[in-house]
C-alpha cells in the first residue's frame, strides 16, 4: 500500500525526476509559416508620416476569435488568401504563404526601399490568429490565442487552470499539423523529457489534450450505472406517494 501510494504520488509532481541542476536548453521557439488563412497585421513607419500612412491601411478583412478571457475579439488585417497572397497598398498582391512573419518584413522593407516608396521605413508584421487549444483533463479547456507568437505547454496549461487531480501528467498528448500531416506526440510530464523535446514551444493551432486517469474512468462508469438506478428509485418513489394522496 505505502509503495502504491508514493507512485500516484510521483505521478502528480510534474518533472519528479529533476534534481536541482541548470539545463542548456537548445529549443527554441518553431518557426511558424504564414498560411493560407492566417490574419496579419502589418504596421509600417518612417520619417514621414504622411507619406506612410497609406501603408497602414488594410484590407477589410475582419475574423472573430476568442480570448483566453472568454471575450469574443474582432481582428481587422490582411487575410491571406487560399492562393496565399495579401493585397497590399501600393506594392500589389505579395505572396507571403510560407514565409515566417520576419522574411515578411524584411521583404517589405527592401520592396519599399528598393521602389523609393519610403526612407528608412521599419516594418513590424505580427499574426493575429496565433492559436493553440488545450483540451481534456484540465480546470478550463479553452482556446488561447497567443499575441507574442510563443508559448510553451507550460504556459498553455497554466492558462487553461492546470491539469486537475483526474489528470494524466504521465500522458498528455499534442497534435501538430506539419507539412500536411497530422503528427501526434505524447509527452511524460513527470519526466524531465520536456525540457529537451521540440513540443516545450508550442506552434500555432496545435492541440493539447490531457488524457483522464483511471479514477475519473472508473467513476465516470459508476455514475453511467448508478444514476439510472437512482432515478428509477425516485420515479418509483413519486408513484407510490402519488397514490396516497389520491385516497
Amino acid at each position: 500500500m505505502l509503495l502504491s501510494s508514493c507512485a500516484d504520488v510521483r505521478k502528480s509532481i510534474y518533472f519528479s525526476n529533476q534534481k536541482d541542476t541548470t539545463i542548456n536548453s537548445k529549443n527554441v521557439a518553431p518557426l511558424t509559416y504564414i498560411q493560407p488563412n492566417d490574419l496579419l497585421s502589418i504596421a509600417v513607419s518612417s520619417l514621414n508620416p504622411e507619406a506612410t500612412a497609406i501603408f497602414n491601411t488594410p484590407n477589410n478583412s475582419y475574423v472573430s476569435s476568442s480570448s483566453a478571457s472568454g471575450l469574443n475579439l474582432q481582428s481587422p488585417g490582411y487575410l491571406v488568401n487560399t492562393d496565399g497572397f495579401i493585397q497590399f497598398p501600393v506594392i500589389g498582391n505579395i505572396k507571403v504563404a510560407g514565409l515566417t512573419t520576419t522574411q515578411l518584413k524584411n521583404e517589405l522593407t527592401q520592396t519599399l526601399l528598393s521602389r523609393k516608396l519610403l526612407v528608412d521605413p521599419v516594418v513590424v508584421v505580427r499574426q493575429l490568429n496565433f492559436k493553440v487549444s488545450v483540451l481534456g483533463e484540465v480546470a478550463h479547456p479553452t482556446v488561447i490565442n497567443v499575441p507574442s507568437e510563443k508559448i510553451s505547454l507550460l504556459e498553455a496549461l497554466g492558462l487553461a487552470g492546470d491539469i486537475t487531480i483526474f489528470g494524466r501528467k504521465d500522458n498528455v498528448t499534442v497534435i501538430r499539423e506539419e507539412n500536411g500531416k497530422k503528427v501526434i506526440k505524447r509527452l511524460n510530464l513527470n519526466s524531465n523529457e520536456l525540457f529537451y523535446s521540440q513540443y516545450y514551444y508550442l506552434k500555432s493551432n496545435d492541440i493539447v489534450i490531457v488524457e483522464a486517469n483511471k479514477t475519473k474512468v472508473s467513476s465516470s462508469g459508476q455514475t453511467v450505472v448508478i444514476l439510472p438506478i437512482v432515478l428509477s428509485g425516485l420515479s418509483f418513489i413519486a408513484i407510490i406517494v402519488s397514490s396516497i394522496l389520491r385516497k
